[in-house]
């Protein structure tokens, strides 16, 4: 669990009568991450076709990503193609396909400008409405009105022919009409506009044949009707365009059988494609190679001898050979170290043959978030939220990273609630007895009793022991990487290497011998020269040793000895420097963690005292409130430190990210 999944090589040869088949096993199966094979033993090799279809890789990935939005606009989510689906595939007609989603997106489109149209009338409609509301309309003074400066209000009559033109013209304008009454074959209008459209609506009203008139004074504000006029058309627009909107999934869903059918077959051809796109051929063969778990050599092997009938020749190479940029990495962890995967591969990939350190990651990030945010109450609402978050989220393929975040909340809210009870603290309250530390009276100065550290220097003291144990473990896993490596001038030169550890090891006990003789002594001159003296005098052999190494390489030699000596000296100086300072600020950086536990006390703290200053409900809220506060961003920024110290304190040590992921190509490949 420590390392990766043990990888192979697969280098096959096959007949090209035998290639659809044995490509449609290696799709079912699954396993095989695939390589370029430009050329085969030095013979060129042409390019296989990608799909056996007269359309392209590229043409079936554009039309099946078409049909994807299309269903998914409708509501539809396809799911991925399985071995079913390959065995009854068929070819698809990309050309005639292309054409019917042209005639559906013609429908929707109609639709859309619709709904468009029907958007900017509600929009003019809601304008008026607020003028309306906000200014109010009385017919008696509407005609010179100055209490509308927005509105223009006019009455006036118009033929009852010449009605539809008037409605017409003003469609594209905002505007309302409300029809008064009708007498003699004329319509009575009080008519609503906005003063920025008079012109146009002037111009409108003259080719329906409207005269102004006046109304009776007698006759009462006609506000009122306004706004149910202007209500019920807004109403009756939003319902049409709800309208709209069925049909428009109605048109996805009559076509949602056969899209759906399509782009299975679509799929399917891509994924075949892909993996031909990584074949090379010659006159009579197909060649290809690629990775895979060396666990799943064998069953391989059998889908491969099985689709050619035993027509192949199949080849394998262990990694060790390999460069191991080249191999990729697979995690070979359990499903609960997954959160904890995710915060490594954020980070990088680790290369292959190196130490995977999830299972590492786990105690430590936990460890160190327990002691920033040691909380029993706390605690359990992180671990119920990320566990509802967990419930909601199970299944959704799309949303892996945030099921993986809720269990990682989950994972946090627990190791809460372990320091909460070694500290004894619920919801910022010394409600139990603390079990190892308790932090309340050390953060102010009350001591304690018992097993119980009592001084808030101690707790800074378990969190640089707790950074010298992180640290060390780096350095031991970059030893144990080297070594497997076999890299060994980089094993003892490297300021991650022996002499580097051996300097740190050495400062560690220089500056506990201090502090255990009250600052005021250090150790014997024989003792610290040994400690941290001849590490570093050895390592001023480095530079000399690389030049020397690659003087033999090269026939170029450095003419001035006396400025080789120098620049020898500057960078042995700098490097010393650099690993002094280097660990120093390594340890003393977790310190942050005794000094978030330190805030998240005082806060709490200091939320009580504000309660204590009211009563009732308010001191309720008041402490309900600072929990919520605390949660939020204490939590926050203890994950994110925690995250930090592991980043820049652990993995520098000894992570190199320059790995690739192990993908294969497979049916349950992603989009």
């Amino acid at each position: 669990m420590m390392l990766t999944t043990r990888m192979v090589q697969l280098f096959a040869v096959v007949l090209r009568k035998d290639c659809d088949r044995v490509t449609e096993a290696l799709l079912c199966e699954g396993l095989m991450q695939f390589m370029d094979t430009a050329e085969v033993r030095g013979e060129p090799m042409g390019s296989f076709p990608a799909v056996r279809s007269e359309a392209s890789l590229a043409d079936v990935s554009d039309l099946r990503q078409r049909i994807e939005g299309l269903l998914y606009a409708g509501g539809a989510r396809p799911a991925a193609p399985s071995e079913a689906d390959l065995n009854r595939r068929a070819a698809v007609d990309v050309n005639a396909e292309k054409k019917y989603l042209d005639v559906l997106d013609a429908r929707r489109a109609g639709i859309r400008e619709r709904q468009r149209a029907i958007q900017q009338e509600i929009l003019k409609l809601d304008d008026i409405k607020r003028q309306v509301g906000l200014y109010g309309i009385g017919v008696p003074d509407a005609a010179l009105s100055t209490r509308h400066p927005f509105l223009v209000v006019q009455t006036g009559k118009l033929p009852q022919s010449s009605l539809d033109k008037l409605e017409d013209g003003l469609k594209d304008v905002a505007a309302l009409n409300l029809e008064l009454g009708r007498e003699d074959g004329q319509v009575h209008c009080l008519l609503i506009s906005m003063k920025r459209d008079r012109e146009q609506v002037g111009r409108i009203l003259a080719a329906a044949a409207w005269s102004e008139i006046e109304l009776p004074r007698e006759l009462k504000s006609v506000k009122e009707d306004a706004f149910k006029e202007l209500a019920a058309q807004i109403k009756g627009l939003t319902a049409e365009q709800k309208k709209l909107e069925a049909e428009a999934d109605g048109v996805v869903k009559e076509a949602e059988g056969r899209l759906g059918e399509v782009w299975i077959n679509l799929r399917v051809s891509e994924l075949l494609g892909k993996i031909q796109s990584h074949f090379a051929s010659s006159s009579r063969t197909v060649i290809f190679t690629g990775w895979l778990p060396d666990s799943n050599r064998d069953r391989l092997t059998a889908a491969i001898r099985q689709a050619s009938e035993g027509r192949c020749y199949l080849e394998w190479h262990e990694a060790a050979g390999a460069v191991a940029e080249e191999v990729p990495v697979r995690f070979n962890n359990p499903k609960v170290l997954a959160p904890f995967e995710m915060l490594v591969s954020n980070f990088g990939i680790p290369r292959y043959g190196t130490i995977d350190p999830t299972p590492f990651v786990m105690p430590l990030y936990l460890a160190m978030f327990g002691l920033m945010f040691a909380d029993v109450g706390q605690g359990l609402i992180l671990a119920l939220l990320g566990g509802l978050g967990a419930h909601l989220l199970r299944g959704n393929e799309s949303k892996q990273g945030y099921y993986r975040l809720c269990w990682l909340i989950i994972w946090c809210g627990l190791s809460s609630v372990f320091f909460g009870l070694l500290f004894g603290s619920v919801f910022g309250a010394i409600v139990l007895k603390p079990l190892w530390f308790d932090f309340h009276n050390a953060v102010f100065g009350h001591g304690g009793e018992g097993p119980q550290r009592r001084d808030v220097f101690d707790i800074l003291a378990v969190t640089i022991y707790f950074g010298i144990a992180v640290i060390a473990l780096g350095l031991l896993f970059n030893w144990v990487n080297i070594i497997r490596a076999r890299k060994w001038p980089e094993l003892i030169f490297d300021k991650g290497g022996i002499l580097g550890g051996w300097i740190y090891a050495g400062g560690i006990y220089i500056a506990f011998y201090v502090v255990a003789h009250d600052y005021r002594e250090f150790p014997a001159g024989p003792t610290s020269f040994l400690l941290v003296g001849v590490p570093s005098l050895l390592l001023l052999v480095k530079e000399p040793y690389h030049y020397l190494r690659q003087a033999r390489h090269s026939a170029e030699q450095n003419a001035n000895p006396f400025l080789a000596v120098i620049n020898f000296l500057m960078k042995w100086m700098v490097e010393v420097l650099e690993i002094f300072s280097g660990y120093l600020s390594n340890t003393l950086s977790f310190m942050r963690v005794a000094g978030l536990g330190i805030a998240h006390v005082c806060l709490m703290v200091s939320f009580f005292a504000l309660a204590e200053m009211t009563s009732g409900i308010w001191s309720v809220l008041i402490l309900v409130a600072g929990n919520v506060l605390v949660i939020a961003l204490e939590g926050l920024s203890a994950g994110i430190q925690a995250l930090r110290l592991n980043y820049y304190e652990f993995f520098t040590k000894f992570f190199h990210g320059t790995g690739t992921l192990y993908t294969p190509i497979s049916l349950a490949s992603k989009a």
